[in-house]
Parts: C-alpha cells; structure tokens; sequence
C-alpha cells in the first residue's frame, strides 16, 4: 500500500469518527452545566458601554 492509501483508508474510517466526535463536542459544549454564566455574559456583552438611550 502507498502511502496515499494507507492515508485515504485512514480518513474514510478513523477519521471521520475523529472528526464526528470534535463536531459533537463542540456542539455540546454551550451546553454544559457550568457555561450559564459565560453563556449569559457573552450573550449581554453587546449592551454593555449602553448608556440609557445614547
């Protein structure tokens, strides 16, 4: 086998659960108990420097 090959088969199988298992991390990742806080700071940084209607 070359090494084109031996790199292509890893990628058809290995790979793609390597990458399905980063997609599902990063897709939980919002959600887990201890990210309220970040969730909810990120989400009210925009308004931040407001001051009142100016």
């Amino acid at each position: 086998m070359t090494a084109y090959e031996t790199l292509r088969h890893f990628a058809d199988s290995y790979g793609l659960v390597a990458m399905l298992f980063v997609f599902l991390t990063l897709c939980a990742w919002p959600f887990r108990p201890g990210a309220k806080h970040h969730n909810h700071s990120a989400a009210h940084s925009i308004f931040k420097d407001d001051q009142d209607g100016q």
